[in-house]
């Protein structure tokens, strides 16, 4: 019995002792849930609110938003912008894929994600937009709006002017990477909106946004979407993003069967969720979208320049004896496009005017100097009519001889006009010769019409299909991808025994060899069609 109490004894101590080694460490573990409960939780959630977007891309017709039109932390969606301000640079010649653009120190900070430039370096636009376009890269997208405009914020002045003239409503940037600051605000409308004008503005560049991988010049980057590329079938794009305090946002685009949905999703959770939440969005749009639709392309914005024209107009009250209390009463500062082209005005020449009098005789002598010579003429007409009136004396009378020596004396001063000779003249030495020479008979000469085609007699073949529908569908989404080669092109389809053929015709040869090239490179059925 003693033994036995004497366990049970050792027994309650050893619990009391573990009990008080476990305590403190219990009362850590709690702490810290109870700090991440209270105060981390409420922070994300303040911080990255839910907002989408899901838009048929053909018509832009919407088919379900929630949220959408709140301002709200855009993130890497704003290279989207970027890249649309450079694709219309390069378009109308401000720039060119190959220039060589030097790196600045701001450019080579900016924190990730990023290529890894260094300050100073060259590098040419192309390997920069592919950066900005593929990896999201932050120094590459400011190096973009150097290059460009010269400083980040003349650039994000264009970047405002022109999602303006693009009804992005509810945008405002600050800078060209989307990093978080202040006023750096976009919405989800806003970035479908831009979204689609990425796609049917600049489709020559869109296939940017689908590459897991490209050649950066300095590295191979990879897609920072290529999970959601590879995971959902006709996904294309298109751009995603993910600050603190945006979130992870995605502004995708997919095709199926013609049909093109374009979603937009703000505030993800994580990667995987977000991902999910596009997917189940763009499965609402396919559902909802109908089979067949006219394509209504958004309208192109007018290509503004470098830099808006600011018609500025200032109205200032004044008093008309200054006094310290004088201030201005409103200042109003009106933007417009140049809308007509006025005529530069005549640059003042150095050379001296001469006076009037000089002028008047200087006309006096051209005018002298044309009645001498109109004179001139006409006397070695009268001239020679006399020299041949006396070679033929013998058969002229006296009279007629006085006749001619009064004409002569009383010739006129003015040009006068000459007889229209008659058409039965024919004159003797004409004739002559066309008697000597006998007369050949001449061959039918056949003369063949010049083409004014250009050498455009060859055409693309783009495949065969089971109506006229499917076969004008193809020709048409054929065209908006590969608008480089065949603009300017004829859409022709043709009905054959085994059924309808979609040829693009009006092409000369290199053109076709080439359209034919580029669309094999994309995996689309393509043989060329000779002038026969």
């Amino acid at each position: 019995m003693l033994t036995e109490k004497i366990r049970r004894l050792e027994a309650e101590k050893a619990d009391i002792v573990t009990g008080r080694r476990r305590k403190p460490g219990r009362i850590g573990l709690y702490v810290i849930t109870a700090i991440w409960l209270a105060v981390l939780v409420p922070i994300s959630a303040m911080a990255a609110p839910y907002a989408a977007m899901v838009m048929d891309a053909r018509n832009g017709e919407v088919i379900h938003s929630a949220n959408a039109d709140t301002r709200l932390h855009p993130a890497s969606l704003t290279k989207m912008m970027t890249l649309y301000v450079v694709f219309e640079a390069v378009q109308n010649g401000e720039i060119t894929m190959d220039t060589k653009v030097r790196i600045s120190q701001k450019a080579a900070a900016e924190p990730p994600s990023k290529l890894g430039l260094r300050a100073g370096s060259t590098i040419q636009l192309r390997y920069l937009v592919r950066a900005a376009a593929v990896k999201s890269a932050n120094d590459a997208a400011t190096a973009l709006a150097e290059a460009i405009s010269g400083s980040e914020a003349a650039f994000a002045r264009r970047m405002n002017r022109t999602a303006k003239a693009l009804g992005m409503s509810r945008t405002t940037f600050k800078n060209a990477h989307g990093l978080t600051e202040n006023g750096h605000l976009s919405s989800a409308r806003d970035m479908t909106i831009l979204g689609r004008h990425v796609l049917y503005d600049y489709p020559q560049y869109y296939n940017l946004f689908s590459r897991r991988s490209t050649d950066a010049g300095i590295k191979t980057v990879a897609h920072t979407n290529r999970r959601f590329l590879d995971s959902y079938a006709g996904a294309d794009g298109i751009k995603t993003g993910y600050t603190r305090a945006a979130g992870f946002n995605l502004t995708a685009s997919a095709e199926r069967r013609g049909e093109r949905i374009i979603v937009t999703v703000f505030g993800g959770n994580s990667t995987a969720s977000r991902n999910a939440q596009v997917a189940k969005l763009m499965d609402l749009g396919f559902n909802k979208a109908p089979s067949r639709m006219a394509l209504r392309a958004p309208r192109k914005p007018p290509y503004l320049g470098p830099d808006a024209s600011v018609a500025t107009e200032t109205v200032i009250a004044r008093s008309q004896t200054p006094s310290t209390n004088t201030r201005a009463k409103s200042i109003r500062v009106v933007a417009a496009a140049v809308k007509t082209s006025l005529r530069p005005t005549a640059r003042p020449t150095t050379e001296p005017a001469l006076p009037n009098a000089l002028v008047a005789e200087l006309k006096q002598d051209i005018q002298s100097v044309l009645e001498e010579v109109q004179t001139a003429d006409i006397k070695e007409v009268i001239a020679s009519s006399a020299t041949v009136e006396i070679a033929s004396a013998a058969e002229v009378p006296a009279t007629a001889v006085g006749t001619v020596n009064a004409a002569d004396k009383n010739a006129p001063s003015a040009s006068v006009k000459p007889v229209v000779r008659p058409r039965t003249l024919v004159l003797a030495s004409a004739s002559a010769r066309q008697a000597a020479q006998p007369v050949e008979k001449r061959e039918a000469e056949v003369v063949t019409r010049i083409s004014t085609s250009g050498g455009r007699h060859w055409g693309i073949n783009v495949g065969r299909f089971p109506s006229r529908y499917a076969a004008e569908k193809a020709l048409l989404k054929t065209a908006l991808a590969e608008m480089a080669t065949l603009d300017g092109s004829l859409r022709k389809v043709v009905n054959g025994a085994r059924g309808f053929d979609a040829n693009f015709m009006g092409l000369t040869r290199d053109a076709a060899d080439l359209a034919c090239r580029r669309l094999q490179a994309r995996q689309v059925t393509c043989f060329m069609i000779g002038p026969s």
